[in-house]
């Protein structure tokens, strides 16, 4: 709505310069911004670049461009000169018809198509564990960031790569295979990825007991971490595994089954899903191939140990391992191999990696070494790096059992909307299933919500008390503004939207109508940006810049029909921008609340 509102302002402000100046300028090059809070009107135009063709002062060149505005066309109503600044306000007739034009797109806030494919890559899991509470952060970013883009025009493909293998799958593998006794999710009634994960722990456990034993025998730390008997079973288990040892490859194989079955559940609940799976256990040998082809053509080197490396030192880096000594690869050996599956599948100009901040030299050696390859895909390798999600007890751990579990967590949180919901007393009228249905949606709203308002780039701390509030900032209380317009709109019924661009408008009224008209301009920021917190944010100013308005403006009950036109046009084009900008952040909005 504001480019069109934008366009029509630039075109008179265009003719105004050549009128009065006789400067000729192009209205895609003219810029114009919204006028600060502080200062009368809608938007505001530097007239500092034109004063040397204009011969004049900035004021004078200012007062003299706004009266032509003024006293030409139906775009400016009044203005104001603060020295070289001139503030627009603009005719509520050019805002009605901007709304009116709003509200009848089926797709209001959808972007052109955009000539570019993108790949984004996110959760990548381990299968020695569980989701938590950082794996949650990652797959709502992944999800949102995708929907933002195919909004903004891109086409958009996504993908899991699963860490199916190395040395941290070893370890839980081990401890299962000695402490186990046959145990399986079915006989224990536990979840598969927490039966595992209960496994990587208690290998943890026993390797720093040995680690301790060592310690008082008089070996220094570093001896003491490597000849740990449980260390060195786990790197002979990796060793037999990659020679394809069938005892091995089958303990492999059911535990991982067990962990798919576990992440599928908590993906259903998290409401997230991919277009394609891949595999380390596939990836990692085209990468020890890849990585063999750089060495013959001398573009990685190998030591007398046998490992291979690449040295990145005139890119500002060190030398990084490829593969050990023994023939084992590492992570950045499938990671080359993957990128080179990806790319053969998809094709994509760019390929986004939701990993995060603690892995961001890892990618740039990523990139750098396709590079140093020739890969068509290298220059399109972007890390999507963001913080790490904490407690207010500090960093989680998962080898020592720290972590918050996803699904814990998850149904936490429908418990607390459920109680924190009937308390408000906002389950009048509503069936039991209906009630099910309001707290998922409440619950899972609230978390969503919660961690992805945060700028994805910051590191963020989780406290789930604040999350679930139906006031502040929260989503919560912008799926109350949703449902209380869902109220009004079945209050009245089916109507045709009729906007007079003649009438008078009530100042919440105007304000709303701005913010509306923010919404293709916020989807086009929240996709150069990958970041969701523009859109949770902006979805916030909608419901603040709605309440406003439904405190101050009579809306079922106007008796001037123009204006009750012009207020239930405006409560369902409200309602569509939350719903829309919501479901770009994977949440859902309730009817009823």
């Amino acid at each position: 709505m504001n480019k069109q509102v934008e366009h029509q302002l630039k075109v008179a402000l265009v003719q105004a310069l050549q009128a009065v100046y006789q400067i000729a300028a192009n209205d895609q090059e003219l810029t114009i911004e919204p006028t600060r809070a502080d200062f009368e009107g809608d938007y505001t135009f530097v007239v500092f670049p034109y004063i040397k063709a204009a011969r004049t002062s900035p004021e004078t060149m200012a007062n003299a461009l706004g009266a032509h505005l003024l006293n030409t066309g139906n775009t400016v109503a009044r203005f104001n000169v603060v020295k070289g600044f001139l503030n627009l306000t603009l005719h509520t007739k050019v805002w009605l018809e901007a709304l009116a034009s709003a509200a009848v797109q089926p797709n209001y806030g959808e972007a052109e198509p955009v000539n570019q494919k993108v790949l984004i890559e996110y959760s990548s899991p381990n299968t020695n564990k569980p989701l938590h509470l950082g794996h949650i952060r990652n797959n709502l970013l992944g999800y949102s960031i995708a929907a933002v883009l195919k909004k903004a025009g891109y086409s958009v493909f996504t993908c899991n790569l699963i860490n199916d293998r190395g040395i941290h799958i070893c370890k839980s593998m081990l401890a299962w295979m000695y402490y186990g006794n046959g145990e399986t999710p079915e006989s224990s009634g536990i979840k598969g990825d927490h039966l595992v994960g209960k496994y990587y722990v208690i290998f943890d456990t026993e390797y720093k007991k040995e680690i301790n034993a060592l310690l008082a025998q008089g070996k220094s730390e570093e001896e003491a971490k490597k000849y740990a008997p449980s260390m060195l079973k786990a790197q002979e288990l990796l060793r037999k595994w990659e020679a394809g040892d069938e005892e091995t490859i089958q303990v492999w194989k059911t535990m991982n089954g067990w962990v798919y079955d576990g992440f599928e559940s908590t993906y259903k609940k998290l409401g997230v899903s991919f277009d394609k799976y891949y595999y380390e256990s596939d990836t990692y040998l085209l990468g020890k191939d890849i990585v063999q082809k750089g060495l013959d053509q001398g573009v990685f080197y190998k030591k007398s140990d046998g490992s291979v490396w690449v040295d990145l030192t005139d890119d500002g880096l060190d030398h990084k391992l490829l593969l050990r000594g023994d023939g084992t690869s590492v992570y950045i050996t499938q990671d080359i191999g993957t990128a080179e599956l990806k790319y053969a599948d998809f094709g994509c100009e760019r390929s986004v990696y939701v990993v995060g901040n603690e892995q961001d030299y890892h990618f740039k050696v990523l990139q750098l070494i396709c590079r140093k390859l020739g890969r068509p895909y290298a220059d399109g390798i972007y890390h999507m790096s963001y913080g790490m999600v904490e407690l207010p007890e500090g960093k989680m751990k998962s080898r020592e059992g720290t972590v918050v579990d996803a699904d814990d967590l998850i149904h936490d949180m429908l418990l607390t909307a459920e109680e924190t919901t009937v308390a408000l007393g906002k389950t009048q009228g509503l069936e039991a299933g209906e009630l099910t249905q309001l707290y998922e949606t409440i619950g899972m709203g609230a978390l969503k919500y919660f961690l992805l308002k945060v700028d994805p780039r910051k590191k963020m701390l989780f406290n789930p008390a604040e999350s679930i509030d139906f006031h502040g900032n929260t989503g919560p209380f912008i799926q109350y503004t949703y449902a209380r317009i869902r109220s009004i709109l079945r209050t009245v019924g089916e109507f045709s939207i009729q906007v007079s661009a003649t009438a008078e408008i009530h100042p919440t009224e105007r304000q709303l109508i701005k913010i509306l008209g923010q919404y293709p301009l916020v989807v086009e920021e929240a996709a150069r940006e990958m970041s969701p917190a523009v859109i949770a944010n902006y979805s916030y100013d909608v419901a603040k810049a709605f309440n406003q308005f439904y405190h101050e403006c009579p809306i079922v009950r106007e008796a001037d029909e123009q204006a009750r036109q012009i207020r239930l046009t405006l409560c369902r084009l409200t309602g569509y921008v939350v719903k829309d900008a919501f479901g770009l952040l994977g949440i859902n909005v309730p009817e009823r609340m």
